[in-house]
């Protein structure tokens, strides 16, 4: 478990350890954490949430596009052979993604698999107080969407990852 941190201590670390030390908030892109210690000190979480989604929102689209296809593809082969980061893998098992049925597997890789064919990248949600029935009408309402409006949807979806993570982290 990654000790609790406070927004004063962070906002004193150097960039190297400030990033250390919000390692896997953005999944596998210590980037974002890098580009938001321009903005320390922070006066409270709020604050270093902001910082930390602007670096996300205001970073190139080839960055953005790198921290999307960092994500897991839910309850995916990663999932099943235990290669998930340990944040992913609670927050999949959170919804119940690790108890489907296999109907409920089924759908969700052929949903998965035609948000990867009509995208490119895979489909992101905060699944955090979602159920798999949630989890599969979003899926499917989302493949609905513009390539522009999956790719912003997706950014959004991590930025609610990210600030529940930062809340887990911070206390």
């Amino acid at each position: 478990m990654t000790p609790r941190l406070t927004v004063a201590a962070l906002s004193q670390l150097s960039q190297a350890d400030f990033t250390a030390a919000l390692d896997g908030i953005f999944e596998h892109s210590p980037w974002v954490a890098e580009a938001a210690w321009r903005q320390a000190p922070f006066s409270d979480a709020d604050q270093l949430l902001t910082a930390l989604l602007d670096a996300m929102w205001q970073a190139p689209e080839a960055a953005q596009r790198q921290l999307i296809l960092a994500h897991p593809e839910l309850a995916g082969k990663a999932a099943l052979a235990g290669e998930l980061t340990q944040a992913s893998t609670a927050e999949q098992a959170g919804a119940g993604l690790a108890a489907c049925s296999p109907e409920e597997y089924a759908r969700i890789q052929n949903l998965n698999s035609a948000f990867q064919t009509r995208f490119g990248m895979p489909f992101i949600i905060a699944v955090r107080g979602l159920t798999r029935g949630d989890i599969i009408a979003a899926m499917e309402a989302r493949l609905a969407l513009t390539a522009p409006e999956a790719f912003a949807e997706n950014l959004h979806q991590i930025g609610r990852i990210a600030a529940l993570r930062l809340h887990d982290r911070l206390g």
